[in-house]
């Protein structure tokens, strides 16, 4: 295990550690710590009730999926949780709003839950805009969401429509689940599978029942009658 402390005032610790927080909590437990900073693939928060007093919590780059549990911190109001496996927005913010009351700044970049082109190219600066309307109208106390000062247009429009706001998480079908699950599918090709190995170079041939008389064809425009 290896920890390594920072301490400028006792009641102002804030540590990196390469060790789950059960490790960190038997030895760090009895201080007064105010912040946290871990970044070492942690999957699980076990242990992290021996810090109650924590004002800011920094758990970027971990594997923290939709199964994150926190303890009551009354005092935090500092959180991020960038890179992770988050993909079910809103119950990750009804437990934030329970545990976590004085929390003003949140950032979920990085994870499936938050709609933007870190995660996937297929969303825009609309989906975002929808993502922080819910999660203002979720925890309105917020000021600073991911990398953005909270506004007060951005205030009014969640009190108003925050509620409609809300990205529903699809349900895999068993179909999707088979279609996963089919190694062709990963590798889509229009070609027929003859063709799809490398040291095959036979052609492929087809027949069609359709007859060509050139009546629509353009080119025949610039064609005068004495070069027929």
């Amino acid at each position: 295990m290896k920890l390594g402390l920072t301490s400028s005032a006792p009641w102002a610790v804030s540590f990196c550690y390469q060790a789950s927080l059960t490790q960190a909590s038997r030895i760090l437990g009895r201080l007064q710590m105010k912040s946290m900073d871990s970044d070492y693939s942690l999957g699980s928060l076990e242990g992290l009730s021996a810090f109650r007093s924590l004002e800011e919590l920094i758990l970027d780059n971990n594997l923290l999926g939709d199964d994150l549990v926190l303890p009551g911190l009354p005092q935090l109001h500092t959180l991020t949780l960038n890179k992770n496996r988050i993909t079910d927005l809103e119950p990750l913010l009804d437990h934030l709003a329970e545990v976590t009351p004085a929390l003003e700044y949140l950032s979920l970049l990085g994870n499936v839950a938050c709609p933007n082109e870190l995660v996937s190219l297929e969303k825009d600066e609309e989906d975002y805009k929808r993502y922080r309307c819910f999660v203002l109208h979720k925890l309105p106390n917020l000021k600073f969401l991911d990398a953005r000062k909270v506004t007060r247009q951005e205030r009014k429009e969640a009190l108003v429509r925050g509620a409609f706001m809300k990205v529903v998480k699809p349900k895999a079908s068993s179909g999707d689940l088979a279609a996963s699950a089919s190694p062709e599918m990963h590798h889509y090709t229009p070609l027929p599978s003859a063709s799809r190995e490398l040291t095959s170079h036979r052609g492929v041939l087809g027949k069609c029942r359709y007859v060509y008389y050139g009546k629509n064809s353009e080119g025949n425009r610039f064609i005068r009658d004495d070069q027929l």
